[in-house]
């Protein structure tokens, strides 16, 4: 693949980087709690599994997604990112959020 840069990149010394490699059969389940209703909440991601939606399902209904996914669940969050990092500013989920109320800064 050939990249076109824009003049002013050029002229800045600016290189294209290969893109990352990014495999969309590559399919991540990460369950978060399993609830005495039978309600699964769980994070699924595609090619890459630090981007994830999160997701709640009944139990029967989530086990069918797993199997049509062709995945197995995983259990246990992702590693938090060191703070002051630039992935330090995405390293929430709206669970974190809820059972923090806000986040912490200090």
């Amino acid at each position: 693949m050939t990249w076109v840069w824009h003049a002013t990149c050029n002229s800045l010394g600016m290189t294209a980087a290969s893109p990352p490699s990014f495999d969309v059969q590559k399919r991540y389940v990460r369950i978060v709690t399993e609830h005495v209703s039978g309600m699964v909440e769980f994070e699924f991601a595609v090619g890459e599994p630090g981007l994830f939606v999160e997701m709640v399902m009944p139990g029967p209904e989530f086990r069918q997604f797993c199997a049509d996914q062709g995945v197995t669940p995983t259990r246990g969050a992702l590693p938090e990112a060191d703070a002051g990092s630039a992935d330090h500013e995405w390293d929430w989920s709206l669970r974190t959020a809820r059972e923090r109320h806000f986040r912490d800064e200090s």
